[in-house]
């Protein structure tokens, strides 16, 4: 498969204002007119909150929830929801404030002294019921930057809701692919500590996340990483990108996008998922008319419960 590198890159730096840190005691909700200081500052999120945010774009830290909500700062993206920005910066505050770990890194210490951009990922973690199956998240953000508070925490959020473990990937844009294989091996070493079932995994992306979903979906792709013992994920669950790669090993795929897409054609993703149905491997496609790139869970638009569905395919390869 070669060496996998992103198609380009910013080294922005984020502002993080170090001052004034939230010391934590009794539960206090968030709400759109906290600022991105105070939620980096805030104990609960430790030393991994700037990770909330994008770490390579310089975004200013005075910004309240509600302003960062913004196509301004997460570019490509639409159909950005302020009340679901808050809601999941409250759910796992909650669950910090209930002792549960809610960040993961997927390096070792030492990996990140001998590799200090390595400190720029991790795994959010969004329980569902102990020892149930886990769905892996990853935003895109055309390898530029990652888009997780509109692109891969909604969806973890919701999911787990359904009972399901998810984990949200913060990536390095240069790594994606091997942060997102040494995430997939993190998960798997620690299933019994995490109480999590790996097996029958499901890989979600949108945009440049969803050619992360798809690569790391064949059947060959933690071998490559030097993961064979790592099994394949039952469904990959893609939106919005115009990857076009088709192979016999890869996973059964549910893919959703727009028709006013001006950066992925819905027409590319239905080739492709023929493709993969030509071979005998499971999918689903919806295109939703007039929509636009980046759209989310779609709230409020001809695209909203399409999560649903995904859910509901994924199920059905893990029956």
């Amino acid at each position: 498969m070669g060496k996998f590198t992103g198609f380009f890159s910013v080294n922005g730096d984020t502002l993080i204002d170090e001052a004034n840190s939230v010391s934590k005691g009794s539960y206090v909700p968030v709400t759109a007119s906290t600022t991105v200081s105070e939620i980096i500052n805030d104990s609960d999120f430790g030393d991994f909150g700037r990770l909330l945010f994008p770490v390579d774009r310089s975004i200013s830290t005075d910004l309240t929830l509600a302003e960062i909500s913004s196509s301004k700062v997460y570019v490509w993206y639409s159909e950005i929801k302020a009340d679901t920005t808050v809601e999941i910066i409250n759910r796992l505050k909650k669950d910090a404030e209930e002792g549960h770990q809610i960040f993961f890194p997927i390096y070792s210490d030492e990996e990140i002294l001998a590799d200090s951009s390595k400190k720029d990922t991790g795994l959010f973690f969004f329980r569902g019921e102990p020892g149930a199956k886990v769905a892996i998240m990853n935003a895109g953000g055309g390898f530029m930057y990652v888009g997780a508070m509109h692109d891969s925490f909604p969806h973890s959020l919701e999911v787990s809701k359904m009972g399901y473990n998810t984990f949200a990937l913060i990536y390095r844009p240069d790594y994606a692919y091997d942060d997102l294989a040494q995430a997939i091996a993190y998960i798997y070493d620690h299933a019994d500590e995490l109480e999590v079932d790996l097996e029958g995994y499901s890989l979600w992306g949108g945009s440049a996340g969803a050619r992360m979903a798809a690569t790391l979906g064949n059947s060959d792709a933690m071998s490559y990483f030097g993961r064979p013992d790592v099994p394949q994920a039952a469904a990959v669950i893609m939106q919005y990108t115009g990857y076009t790669a088709a192979s016999r090993k890869d996973a059964a795929t549910y893919a959703c996008v727009g028709t006013n897409d001006g950066i992925a054609s819905w027409r590319t993703m239905q080739r492709r998922l023929q493709m993969l149905s030509d071979y005998g491997i499971p999918t689903e496609f919806h295109e939703y008319d007039g929509l636009g790139h980046g759209f989310g869970l779609g709230i409020g638009t001809n695209a909203e419960g399409w999560i649903h569905d995904a859910v509901a395919f994924w199920e059905k390869q893990i029956e």
